[in-house]
């Protein structure tokens, strides 16, 4: 069920929150002809957290910086590209779990023309996430 793994990077975007900010923050990418990977994003206080994985992360973030967007860095994920069917993300995280490995955040794309899935992860040991998870490629 699992096809690939490995570490990736992701841009994490922190800024006031309004309506349009993922209208600009789309159009942004567009116009760099930067593609989006997988994306999730949520309101605190007041502000906007947007985690995304693109195709051009270190472009992506010079774009953002030179539109004002000040709170914009690089983090560390690990990158699961799944099978796309019932008990994908089952193997994954009872491996983790069985493994005593928490799972800080998640989030998943999904494809239903045949392609695979991207689930993205961070966890308390990114390194050994992915040791665990080779086996099942």
């Amino acid at each position: 069920m699992i096809k690939g793994v490995g570490l990736g990077e992701e841009i994490v975007i922190t800024t006031d929150n309004k309506p349009g900010l993922l209208a600009d923050i789309a159009r942004i990418m567009a116009e760099s002809g930067i593609n989006i990977e997988a994306v999730v994003g949520y309101e605190f206080d007041k502000k906007a957290k947007l985690m995304l994985v693109t195709s051009a992360n270190l472009l992506m973030i010079d774009a953002l910086k030179k539109k004002g967007y000040d709170s914009v860095k690089e983090t560390e994920v690990v990158e699961v590209d799944l099978e796309n069917k019932p008990g994908a993300m089952k193997v994954v995280t009872t491996e983790l779990a069985n493994n005593g490995i928490d799972i800080h955040y998640i989030y998943v794309t999904a494809c239903t023309l045949g392609c695979s899935s991207k689930m993205i992860l961070e966890t308390s040991d990114n390194e050994k996430t992915i040791a665990l998870l080779q086996k099942y490629i």
